[in-house]
C-alpha cells in the first residue's frame, strides 16, 4: 500500500459536517407537502381505514426524519395529526373528535412520530460522529505512517497546515533554554525560544501576535494566527504538532547520521594515510638515507659511476617521495571541499610537457591532433590528472606502449555543453569491469595488494583518485574504458573553453 501523503491525510482531517441547511429546508419542505398528499391521495380513491391512513402519515414522519433531521419530522407528525383529525376521523371536515378513543389514538400517534423523529435524529447525529470518529483515527494512522516514512520539510508540511485550517500564518518554534540573541537560528519570537520552520506571511508569528497556541512538549511550540479553530481542528491540532516535531527529529536523526560518515570516513582516511606513512612513505626515505649514509662514508672511495648511481637514486626516491606527499595534500584537500580550480582555456598539448615530466620517453606515443580547441581547465589541476594517468598506465602495463590521443565532436559533450575528451590508451592485462569503480577509490591499488604494487614501483593508491577528484571539480568526468584487443583505457571529458571562465563556486 502506497504511503500517503499530505495533501490526503489533510483532507482526510476535514471535519465531517452534519445535517446542513439545505437537508433541513427540504425536510421542512416535505413535511409541509407529504402529509397533504397522503390525505388527497387517499381521499381520491375513497380509502377510509383510519389505522392504514395514520400508519401512512407515520411513515412520511419517518422519511421527513430521515432527511432533514427532529424538527421537520416533528412538523410532519403534528401536521398529520391535524389532517387525520380533519379528514379521516369522524366527524370528518371537523376538528372536534366524536369518539373519545379516536382522541387517544391521535395523541397516541402525535408522540409515536415524534419519538421516532427522536430517535431517528439522534441514529444521524451518532453516525455523523462516528463517521468523525473513524476519520480522525485514519488520519491518525496515516499520520503515523508518515512520520515514519516522511522525508519532508517542516516548511511544506506548515503551508499544508496552514492552508486547510484557514490560518493567516503557521510557526513552528523550539526551545532554546536560553536568553534571547543565543543559541543560533533565526531570531527569537520570544524569550527562549527560536524558529524552527514558518509558513505564511513574514514576520514568523510571534507569542504576542498567536491567536492560537499548541504546545507539543517543552522543547517544541506551534503558533498559529488566524480565525477560529473548529472543535475538532483543535483536538487534531496536536496531531498536527506531534507530526512536524517528528519531522525535525527525523531530520536531526539524518544530520546525525550523515556526519557519523563524514566522521567514518575521515577515521578512514586518517587510517589509511597513517598504513601509508608507516609503510610506502618509509620506503624512499629508507633509500635516501641509505644512498646519503653511503657518500658519507670517509673510508670508502666510490668511483664517479658510482657516486653518480647513488645520487641518481637519491633523486629518485626523492622524486617519489614528492609524489606521494603531493598526493597525500591534493586527497586531503578533495576530502576537506577546499578545491577551488581557477578555470581557463588550455589546450591538452600545453600541459603535456609539465605532466609526463620523469615518464620514460619510450614509452608514450603522442597522437594528438593539432589544433584541437581549448578546454575549460584549472593548468596545475589538469597537469595532475594526466601525470597521475600516465604514471598509473606505465607502471601496470610495462609490456606496451601508452599512447594519447585527443578528439571533439558533436557525441562528445557534458550535460548541454560541447566538450572535449583525452585518451590514455594502454595494452596491458586491463581490469576487471567489477574493479572499475574500486579503482578510483582513495587507498585502492591494483588487486589491492601491496606486494603487487610494491613489484610495478610502490605507491599509496591515491593517483586516480585524486585524477578523478581533480577532473570532477573542474567540471568534468575520469571513466575507465577497455581497451579492444585488451588492457585499459583511461577518458578525460572537459568542457569546451566559452572564452570565460569560473572560480569553481560558479562565479566568474
Amino acid at each position: 500500500m502506497p504511503a500517503p501523503d499530505e495533501n490526503s491525510i489533510l483532507l482526510q482531517l476535514q471535519p465531517v459536517r452534519g445535517i446542513g441547511r439545505g437537508r433541513v429546508a427540504a425536510g421542512l419542505v416535505l413535511a409541509i407537502l407529504l402529509p397533504p398528499a397522503v390525505e388527497v391521495l387517499v381521499t381520491v380513491a375513497g380509502y377510509r381505514n383510519f389505522s392504514m391512513i395514520m400508519l401512512l402519515q407515520l411513515a412520511v414522519a419517518v422519511a421527513v426524519a430521515a432527511i432533514g433531521g427532529l424538527w421537520p419530522a416533528v412538523v410532519a407528525a403534528v401536521l398529520g395529526s391535524f389532517l387525520l383529525n380533519y379528514f379521516s376521523a369522524e366527524p370528518v371536515g371537523s376538528l372536534s373528535i366524536a369518539d373519545p378513543s379516536t382522541l387517544f389514538t391521535l395523541v397516541i400517534f402525535l408522540a409515536v412520530a415524534c419519538g421516532v423523529a427522536l430517535a431517528v435524529g439522534l441514529a444521524s447525529r451518532r453516525a455523523q460522529e462516528a463517521a468523525r470518529a473513524g476519520a480522525e483515527a485514519t488520519a491518525l494512522s496515516e499520520l503515523s505512517l508518515r512520520i515514519l516514512r516522511s522525508d519532508g520539510s517542516l516548511e511544506s508540511f506548515l503551508d499544508k497546515v496552514r492552508a486547510n485550517l484557514g490560518m493567516d500564518a503557521v510557526t513552528l518554534l523550539a526551545s532554546t533554554g536560553s536568553a534571547p540573541g543565543t543559541g543560533g537560528g533565526r531570531r527569537p519570537a520570544a524569550p527562549g525560544w527560536r524558529v524552527l520552520a514558518t509558513s505564511g506571511p513574514q514576520p514568523p508569528v510571534t507569542h504576542a501576535a498567536a491567536d492560537h497556541t499548541a504546545v507539543v512538549d517543552p522543547h517544541y511550540t506551534l503558533l498559529l494566527r488566524g480565525g477560529p479553530l473548529s472543535a475538532q481542528h483543535r483536538r487534531l491540532l496536536a496531531a498536527f504538532g506531534a507530526y512536524v516535531v517528528a519531522v525535525r527529529e527525523r531530520q536531526q536523526l539524518v544530520r546525525s547520521r550523515q556526519d557519523n560518515l563524514r566522521l567514518a570516513e575521515g577515521n578512514k582516511m586518517r587510517t589509511s594515510i597513517l598504513r601509508a606513512v608507516s609503510h610506502d612513505l618509509r620506503t624512499p626515505l629508507a633509500g635516501i638515507k641509505l644512498a646519503v649514509s653511503s657518500l658519507r662514508q670517509e673510508d670508502v672511495q666510490f668511483s664517479p659511476e658510482d657516486e653518480r648511481e647513488l645520487l641518481a637514486t637519491i633523486e629518485n626516491y626523492a622524486d617519489r617521495l614528492d609524489h606521494l606527499v603531493d598526493n597525500l595534500l591534493d586527497m586531503s584537500r578533495l576530502t576537506a571541499d577546499a578545491v577551488n580550480p581557477l578555470l581557463a582555456g588550455i589546450s591538452w598539448a600545453e600541459v603535456l610537457p609539465e605532466a609526463l615530466r620523469g615518464i620514460p620517453r619510450e614509452r608514450l606515443r603522442n597522437e594528438l591532433p593539432a589544433n584541437l580547441p581549448a578546454v575549460q581547465a584549472d593548468a596545475g589541476m589538469l597537469e595532475r590528472v594526466l601525470a597521475n594517468i600516465v604514471e598509473n598506465a606505465v607502471k601496470y602495463a610495462p609490456g606496451s606502449d601508452v599512447v594519447l590521443t585527443a578528439r571533439t565532436g558533436a557525441d562528445i559533450t557534458l550535460g548541454d555543453r560541447p566538450a572535449g575528451e583525452l585518451r590514455v590508451v594502454d595494452h596491458g592485462r586491463g581490469v576487471d569491469i567489477a574493479e572499475i569503480l574500486d579503482m578510483f577509490r582513495p587507498f585502492q591499488r591494483l588487486s589491492d595488494s601491496s606486494a603487487a604494487a610494491g613489484a610495478q614501483g610502490g605507491g599509496i593508491g591515491l593517483g586516480l583518485a585524486v585524477a578523478k577528484g581533480f577532473s570532477e571539480a573542474m567540471g568534468g568526468t575520469l571513466v575507465a574504458e577497455p581497451t579492444p584487443g585488451g588492457g585499459l583505457t583511461m577518458v578525460v571529458t572537459l568542457p569546451l573553453w566559452t572564452g570565460y571562465g569560473t572560480n569553481g563556486n560558479g562565479m566568474p
